[in-house]
């Protein structure tokens, strides 16, 4: 079975300007995604799909195959499942076929390499994606609120019969998290999200699931990873 990895980094951020090409390490961040693909012997192919050039050409130096994406699909609010759907057809033309499309963003640079190979394993054929998730340290039915149109605050969540006094009663709740998403490019070519199907998750370790959005996440990132490198922790 040929699976393909996609990496989408388009050139526009506003939380953190360039922060596709920022250096981890001695490594850009896309970089660190195109040779984490590479290292996983189950993925045939390495796409990295951008509007940027120069992010394409450091794509190029590490060994992935480019896809130029058109401007329109790279704005602030384009959809990426627009650009999913896209670099999908590119391959379909220029390359071939294949039966399982994995993507892995660069902003989420500690993520697992057990963990994607086990979860390329389980993907089965009774569901239509596979996410990976965290167990979220916030919970709309103990500590996330809505402010009403009087600016007072309630729970977001309210169960009326059993209000949870404790976090540990309250019932769990996950962040999705962006170490991989994993589903087939049919489904992904006649659908709008991967929420028109059945969604399997594929939980993780809290500190490998941080997604780099802003500087502080760049630094907190920066740590675990000099922890695990640098400090000669296991980082698989």
């Amino acid at each position: 079975m040929t699976i393909n990895a996609f990496i989408f980094a388009r050139g526009g951020s506003k939380g953190l300007p360039g922060k596709n090409l920022f250096k981890l390490g001695n490594l850009s961040l896309i970089g660190h995604s195109v040779n984490f693909a590479k290292s996983i012997g189950s993925i045939s192919n390495v796409f990295v799909s951008s509007d940027s050039d120069k992010i394409l050409l450091e794509a190029q130096n590490h060994g992935a195959v480019c896809i130029k994406r058109p401007k329109e699909l790279a704005e602030d609010h384009s959809p990426e499942w627009l650009a999913w759907k896209h670099s999908i057809s590119w391959v379909y033309e220029n390359v071939g076929d294949f039966k399982q499309f994995i993507s892995l963003p660069t902003t989420c640079p500690l993520r697992s390499k057990i963990d994607v190979i086990n979860a390329l394993k389980s993907f089965k054929s009774n569901f239509d994606t596979m996410i990976s998730v965290t167990e979220s340290t916030t919970n709309p039915w103990f500590n996330m609120v809505n402010v009403d149109k009087n600016g007072f605050i309630t729970l977001a969540n309210i169960d009326k019969k059993n209000k949870p006094v404790r976090r540990q009663d309250a019932p769990k709740c996950y962040d999705l998290c962006a170490n991989f998403y994993i589903t087939t490019p049919n489904f992904v070519l006649n659908n709008n999200s991967f929420w028109d199907g059945k969604v399997k998750p594929f939980f993780v370790e809290k500190f490998r699931s941080i997604d780099i959005d802003d500087k502080y996440d760049f630094e907190l990132i920066e740590f675990f990873y000099n922890k695990l490198i640098l400090g000669g922790e296991n980082n698989e």
